[in-house]
Order: C-alpha cells, then sequence, then structure tokens
C-alpha cells in the first residue's frame, strides 16, 4: 500500500462527505451525516477484517459519498421509486468516488474495484463487494435502525430486516446478533431472521 496515496484518498473523500448539510450528533459531537457515515462503515470493516484490501477500505468510506445530492424524495415513494433511487445512487457513488481516486494517484484497475464495490457487483461472489455489504448491513442494524422503525409497522420492518439478513455473510449475521439492541429491534430481528 501507498500510504501517502491512501491517506489523501481518504482526505477527499472526507473533504467530500463533509459538504453534507445535515448534522448528526454522535457521543456529544456533532457530525456531517455522510462523514459520520463514512466513519461508521471504516469502524465496521476493521471489525470485520482489519486486513481487508485497501480498495474495500476506500469503497466503505465513500459508501454513500454525496448522497445527500439526490434526496429520496426527488423519486415516487413506492418500492419503483425506491430501486430506481437506489440505482441512481450507486452510479453516482461510483462516479464521484473514481473522480477522487483519480485525483489522489490511483491507477485504473483499483479505481474500476472500487467502482465495482460501490455498484455492488458480485454480491455473494466477490469477497470485497461482500464485505462492504456486511459493514453497510451493520452499520444500519447498529445506527440507523431504532429510529427508522419506529415509522413502520412490525410486518414492514420484518420484511425489510429479512431482505437484509439474506444479503449478509454468515460471520455478519452473528455480529448481528450480539448488537446491544432495544427490545422491540431485536424481536423485529429475531422474527426476521426465522423469515430469511
Amino acid at each position: 500500500m501507498n500510504r501517502e496515496r491512501f491517506r489523501r484518498a481518504v482526505a477527499l473523500i472526507d473533504q467530500a462527505n463533509a459538504g453534507d448539510p445535515e448534522w448528526e450528533v454522535w457521543q456529544e459531537r456533532p457530525y456531517p451525516c455522510t462523514y459520520l457515515y463514512g466513519l461508521r462503515m471504516t469502524e465496521w470493516l476493521v471489525k470485520l477484517d482489519d486486513r481487508a484490501p485497501e480498495t474495500a477500505f476506500l469503497a466503505a468510506r465513500a459508501q454513500h459519498v454525496c448522497r445527500w445530492l439526490v434526496p429520496r424524495d426527488r423519486y415516487p415513494r413506492d418500492r419503483r421509486g425506491y430501486l430506481a433511487w437506489r440505482t441512481f445512487l450507486y452510479r453516482l457513488h461510483a462516479e464521484k468516488t473514481a473522480a477522487l481516486l483519480k485525483a489522489a494517484g490511483y491507477d485504473p484497475a483499483s479505481i474500476d474495484q472500487v467502482r465495482r464495490i460501490l455498484m455492488k457487483r458480485g454480491l455473494k461472489r466477490d469477497p470485497q463487494v461482500q464485505l462492504v455489504e456486511d459493514a453497510a448491513c451493520l452499520v444500519f442494524l447498529q445506527y440507523y435502525f431504532v429510529p427508522f422503525a419506529r415509522d413502520y409497522a412490525d410486518e414492514k420492518i420484518v420484511a425489510i430486516v429479512a431482505k437484509t439478513w439474506r444479503k449478509m455473510s454468515e460471520s455478519a449475521q452473528r455480529h448481528a446478533l450480539r448488537l446491544p439492541l432495544p427490545e422491540r429491534a431485536l424481536r423485529l430481528v429475531r422474527q426476521a431472521v426465522g423469515t430469511a
């Protein structure tokens, strides 16, 4: 690994993520939401595999880069609208990250690998894609699941978690079952596991 190049790339990703106008307070400190998400992705990636390839670390840090540029409400509030929004975001994250990595001095092969991870090409087949997806699922369950679940009926939440569960590796599933979730969230996760 070229450490200077890696540090330069992370700084560029963090700088892009720090432009998020939405902020969240975590551990009594305010953070731009997308920047905080990148920190959480990195934290989980290290827990899952602290020897992961450099490209996996970069993809994890950039998983939601510049996401605020395309709010969810620009698309219809149905499943088709959600899928169109998500697909557009995969491309947005991949292209924004590719430009940042090029600026940091990365070679085309490394940039293409990060792009593949962010586009989720090869889930369940490519270990790096799976690793970053596992980190994303665990970040969701640990940090975003409880507030997300408040807005929906139990049945819908169980279906969503079951879909999330099927995308995860067995190792990530074991981590998920050890998360210190509140009673309702834990019950919904256990129900979802039974249906996944």
